[in-house]
């Protein structure tokens, strides 16, 4: 088999909003599908408060352990946005006024609107790098391996594909499904064996209910299409010594 390069990410969703529920995230699943179509596997996702100390220590973590870290939140002009600011103390930088970022709010702004608050949305941590905001102009910004983004869905997805030619990924996982109306007991053991014998693969097991009837959705996952295929049928072949009726859906590359 040939080497598989692998690149990996973390998503940091930063507020207290989201902890509390008053704001249901948006953001985690639109960057885990886009990220997965680039060959970047999203291995973790954290929601931290608006407290300095928990946004630099995850900060720091996730920037050591990923090739990837994306930031949502807290990057607006109130007192409670303070991820500019985190991000620079974790990086050990001072955080700047970005001129460039100052011309762009100046722009966008009407003479006499931009006061104090606003330009807080320019500051920047010496060294970083603005992501361009095509919707309301307050910028992002990249420093090292981890990118800034807004809270606000809109403004994070436009910010992500202005990003997105930027990143490198390794090879695309490819993906198959037999779904069958069997449960997960009676599939358990055989399953595990095949999981055994294609350790590189990931297979998953998930039950549903439709139509009023039970079953279960056999996901395998990997980058060897050859492998990929043959875990496949082994699984199908399974499912009908069990008894049980296999249903293969298209295979996806995600």
């Amino acid at each position: 088999m040939t080497d598989t390069r692998i690149v990996t990410a973390a998503v940091l969703v930063i507020g207290d909003e989201i902890l509390s529920g008053r704001t249901k995230d948006a953001n985690m699943g639109f960057l885990a599908e886009r990220l997965t179509e680039l060959g970047i596997r999203l291995r973790e996702a954290r929601v931290v408060p608006d407290v300095p100390e928990e946004i630099i220590a995850a900060v720091n973590a996730l920037r050591a352990r990923y090739d990837y870290v994306f930031t949502t939140g807290g990057i607006g002009p109130t007192h409670d946005d303070i991820t500019a600011e985190c991000v620079a103390r974790a990086f050990g930088v001072p955080l700047l006024r970005h001129p460039e970022a100052v011309r762009r709010l100046e722009a966008h702004y009407e003479p006499g609107q931009l006061n104090e608050a606003r330009l807080r949305m320019a500051n920047v941590p010496e060294g970083g790098t603005l992501i361009d905001n095509p919707v309301s102009a307050a910028p992002g910004f990249r420093i090292g391996n981890v990118h800034v983004m807004a809270g606000v869905p809109r403004i994070m997805q436009a910010m992500f594909d202005g990003i997105a030619p930027t990143l490198a990924g390794g090879d695309k996982v490819l993906s198959r499904t037999v779904t069958c109306d069997l449960g997960e007991g009676v599939i358990a053991a055989g399953l595990g064996a095949i999981a055994a014998e294609y350790s590189e693969l990931s297979v998953g097991s998930y039950p549903y209910f439709r139509a009023g009837k039970f079953g279960t959705s056999l996901v395998l996952r990997g980058t060897d299409a050859a492998r990929l295929s043959a875990a496949t049928e082994a699984v199908r072949v399974l499912v009908v010594s069990l008894g049980g009726t296999a249903g293969l859906e298209s295979e996806k590359s995600e």
